[in-house]
């Protein structure tokens, strides 16, 4: 056993004695399928705290020759595998972490030279019999190592996108760092399965990557692999009920990222929550932003305030709830290159800031913890008139439940007038800007758009989480050169107050409306009550 060779299963051991273990053993039957053909090279890209490291270390544990790690495994998910066995312990394993060769050197010349040097010493410290044509290459010590042994190797590099976003100008060097990972990867008999993990896709130059044997996993494309890049809410719902902590809590404050698996006969959804975010708040049996809490939210803050036509309207648009299509196609898979507003909006999705849907081909802030993070950034920059009409929400909020019409109407218009960005097209425009307006209904109530009921579907909803259960739920139509109070009627004709069968309790009718001509906005509320 070495540090890089064969380094054994503490990694794993560490996760499995840890007071919450999510097991994602099903992981290595994707692997072992993989091991020994044309698609033996991954890159699993996804954000930080979402469990590549684990993964990583679950790899090794596995995979590796020394350890004999089925006292490990015996009781996961991947023990009922047919291949568990075949390749349990089988083959010799490097696991590196760059950030580790990185933090310690100067110069990518300095970073490939000492971890060249400190994987052949393990090489050779093990392979005592093999007879090396050349000790300070590494390339031909593993070559030689392979036809004299015929031990294949299990290549798992984590972090390996360190070093484009720690040195994202220097192109010559990553350029380097490419080209070493392809020539000691590609084309190799000595390998077995090389799996990477990072927050980035692998990075294109031109029409080509340097990388181009790599099957991608990414928050874009996750292929298979979906369900593995964080907890899914079975996970996260049995492990709320097993500490006694509200799962409705949970989902408002960490659902949101949605991640499709393609199959021949269906799409397949997974709703994805942080790991990171889940652990502390069981641990801590408080809700609370964690997931963010190793950066500051100026990271987020240099990227939406970038002067790209259209970044700042998506953004006020996706903190009012709304999803905002893109197209992926053009970024590059660095944190530099943006050609237009998409490539920026595509990097967050990688950095988990945003969640994409693949089949829509849309984006949106997948929940309240990271939409927090958007408000700490705007705090600090210069769009005041977006956060005078997040602060003024509370208030807006207080004069709905107090059924003050005129106040909410007032309260409407200011953050109309305010938020120029949102100019009135449509009810989808009167929509967002009310969304936004009510930003602050999202500590109480989950907020549903087009919500279905009785005959046709309510514009908005605010239905009180259970922790709020003094609060009224809220139903809001809205109307456009017509009339608020046939707002009302129209819910009341068409029965929507079905749509919250569920609730029992106060119900605020809403009718909200804007008349072009006069520029002003209407607003009626009725309370219901709902007894069904």
């Amino acid at each position: 056993m070495g540090s890089y060779l064969n380094p054994g299963n503490k990694g794993f051991c560490e996760s499995l004695n840890s007071a919450i273990y999510v097991d994602k053993s099903g992981l290595i039957e994707k692997t072992n399928t993989l091991i020994n053909t044309r698609q033996k090279f991954v890159c699993v890209s996804r954000p930080r705290r979402f469990g590549k490291s684990m993964a990583a270390d679950m790899l090794a544990a596995y995979y590796g020759r020394n350890d004999d790690s089925s006292n490990l495994f015996d009781n996961l998910i991947i023990s009922e595998s047919q291949s568990y066995k075949t390749h349990l312990n089988q083959y010799d394993v490097i696991k590196i972490n760059m950030q580790e060769f990185l933090s310690v050197t100067r110069s990518m010349d300095e970073m490939l030279s000492m971890l060249k040097r400190y994987l052949v010493f393990d090489l050779t410290e093990c392979f005592t019999q093999v007879h090396f044509r050349d000790k300070d290459n590494l390339i031909q010590v593993m070559k030689d190592i392979f036809a004299g042994t015929g031990h294949s190797f299990i290549i798992l590099i984590d972090e390996w996108d360190c070093f484009f976003r720690e040195y994202q100008q220097n192109t010559s060097a990553q350029k380097q760092y490419l080209d070493f990972l392809r020539v000691w990867l590609k084309d190799q008999d000595y390998v077995a399965l090389a799996y990477m993990t990072g927050i980035l896709p692998i990075k294109k130059y031109g029409s080509h990557s340097a990388l181009n044997m790599f099957t991608e996993y990414s928050m874009t494309e996750p292929g298979n692999l979906a369900e593995y890049f964080g907890f899914t809410e079975e996970e996260v719902k049995a492990l709320c009920i097993a500490n006694k902590i509200s799962f409705e809590e949970a989902k408002a404050w960490y659902d949101g990222y949605r991640l499709f698996t393609h199959t021949e006969d269906e799409n397949i959804c997974y709703s994805m929550y942080s790991p990171k975010s889940v652990v502390e708040a069981i641990l801590r049996h408080k809700f609370g932003t964690y997931w963010n809490q190793t950066e500051t939210y100026e990271a987020l803050k240099v990227y939406i305030q970038m002067d790209m036509d259209g970044l700042k309207d998506a953004v006020v648009r996706m903190l009012a709830g709304e999803e905002v299509r893109i197209s992926t196609g053009t970024f590059s898979n660095d944190m530099t290159t943006f050609a237009i507003r998409d490539d920026v909006l595509t990097l967050l999705a990688h950095l988990g800031y945003l969640s994409y849907n693949s089949i829509a081909e849309t984006v949106r802030i997948p929940n309240k913890e990271v939409s927090q993070e958007y408000v700490n950034a705007i705090r600090t920059m210069d769009w005041h008139e977006v956060m005078h009409s997040l602060e003024a929400s509370r208030k807006l909020l207080e004069a709905l439940w107090k059924m003050d019409g005129e106040a909410v109407a007032e309260g409407i218009a200011r953050a109309h007038s305010e938020i120029s960005i949102l100019q009135y097209n449509d009810e989808n425009s009167l929509s967002c800007t009310i969304s936004l307006a009510f930003y602050s209904a999202r500590e109480y109530y989950t907020v549903v758009r087009e919500m279905p009921g009785g005959k046709g579907f309510a514009d908005l909803c605010f239905i009180p989480r259970k922790l709020y259960g003094d609060k009224p739920a809220v139903i809001i139509e809205l109307k456009w050169d017509k009339a608020a109070s046939g707002a009302i009627a129209q819910m009341k004709e068409r029965r929507y107050v079905e749509a919250l069968e569920e609730y029992r309790g106060n119900i605020l009718l809403v009718g909200i409306n804007y008349d072009r001509k006069s520029k002003t906005h209407t607003c009626e509320i009725e309370e219901v009550q709902n007894f069904n």
